[in-house]
């Protein structure tokens, strides 16, 4: 088991504001786990009552609608957390977190970090930051919903996933995505989702075995409207 005053993934969260100590007492109480893929983290009304951090693996946060389609709102990757707002909140989980590959994670209970959070400002400050973004992000992906095709957000995503988690050695995105996933992602039908990639695929901008998916022309996707 890692510890968490050693463990390099601390440095891309706010668990890096923590001092050694903190770190210390925090990894004699955090457990680690194996997630699976499919396999769901919490999900929308669980109480998470403490943090994860996303030692390895991609997860996606989702929010079913009325009609009882799944909205995937972010994917969250390794050196991420997930629950902070447990922290400053007693709400239930507005989300729901599934991974997409074999996942390690560690959880800290709220109860252990608390104190933390009262005490230690850089740390309060820096989970308020991860909040600002997932709130800048949460607006990024409502005015992209009112403003840009079907084609422009799926060649987005296509390009977002490409840049963020790179490509298998025979050069597939690396993040392997249903084709319902994609939909849930740009909030469209699943049938739309896959004529607009056959359409990509046409135009040569990608190539396509079974789910995984190459990129031809990134340049093009860019330019996708």
């Amino acid at each position: 088991m890692s510890k968490c005053e050693q463990c390099i993934v601390k440095q891309f969260n706010s668990l890096k504001s923590l001092t050694k100590d903190e770190l210390v007492r925090i990894s004699g109480c955090k457990t680690s786990k194996v997630i699976k893929k499919g396999e769901v983290i919490f999900e929308e009304g669980d109480v998470v009552n403490g943090v994860f951090c996303i030692r390895d693996g991609v997860c996606k946060l989702s929010k079913l609608s009325a009609n009882g389609k799944d909205q995937i709102v972010k994917l969250v990757v390794k050196g991420d957390l997930l629950g902070q707002r447990s922290l400053v909140t007693e709400e239930t989980a507005n989300l729901s977190a599934v991974a997409l590959n074999d996942m390690e994670v560690c959880f800290i209970p709220k109860s252990e970090i608390i104190s933390d959070l009262q005490k230690n400002t850089n740390f309060t400050l820096d989970v308020l930051k991860d909040m600002a973004n997932d709130l800048r992000q949460a607006d990024d992906i409502i005015v992209n919903m009112a403003q840009k095709s079907v084609r422009q957000r799926l060649a987005e995503t296509l390009v977002y996933l490409y840049e963020s988690f790179g490509t298998n050695p025979d050069k597939t995105l690396s993040v392997i995505l249903s084709r319902e996933d994609y939909a849930n992602i740009v909030g469209t039908a699943v049938e739309s989702a896959i004529r607009v990639l056959s359409q990509f695929k046409k135009q040569g901008l990608i190539s396509t075995s079974g789910k995984k998916i190459k990129i031809e022309d990134l340049e093009g996707l860019k330019r996708v409207e």
